[in-house]
């Protein structure tokens, strides 16, 4: 059976879970998303029309939007580092982007639906995503690189080591929603 035929919902979601060469990594990948999506009141469908955050008031930015601009700004600008500085700064592509596609899949948890409206989840209300995202992680026995990088992608990570695709991935998330946040004009 294929991982499209296994993983419907997530594999059609993620196209860019095909980027990952270890097929091992890319179903367990594909398995955390169809496994947050089970148990979600949230639908691929609203994925694509939801923001990805409620601090920008009016945002057109959905939240499939972002996740997606993360995964590809992440991975090319991996290649470009590697480009620049060869081996010097080693920089897993499977992990990065196995991180990237997983980055926020714990924010579906953070959702529950009362009388047809979207609210904030018992889960919500006690954990950020980043941790409900690396214990999902953990759950499908994700590589500890990859745990890594989902928990300290945000906030909680500014006071520990990261690794490499910790980093970039910790930048272009805040790159792709600062400026949302944070302009001038």
């Amino acid at each position: 059976m294929s991982l499209q035929e296994k993983y419907p919902k997530a594999a059609k979601m993620w196209p860019e879970a095909d980027w990952i060469s270890d097929e091992n990594l890319r179903e367990k990948v594909l398995q955390v998303w169809e496994y947050a999506l089970d148990n979600s009141p949230l639908t691929p469908e609203d994925l694509e029309e939801i923001p990805f955050t409620l601090l920008v008031k009016d945002l057109k930015v959905s939240f499939m939007m972002h996740k997606r601009a993360v995964v590809h700004v992440s991975v090319a600008a991996a290649k470009e580092i590697k480009n620049q500085f060869g081996d010097e700064l080693p920089i897993d592509l499977d992990i990065l982007t196995a991180a990237a596609i997983l980055v926020d899949v714990g924010k579906l948890l953070e959702y529950d639906r009362e009388e047809g409206k979207l609210v904030t989840s018992e889960t919500g209300k006690v954990l950020r995503h980043t941790f409900s995202g690396a214990g999902l992680a953990m759950k499908f026995d994700l590589p500890p690189r990859v745990v890594h990088a989902i928990a300290y992608h945000s906030k909680e990570g500014d006071m520990a080591k990261r690794t490499p695709e910790g980093y970039i991935l910790h930048h272009v998330d805040f790159m792709t929603f600062e400026p949302f946040k944070d302009h001038l004009w």
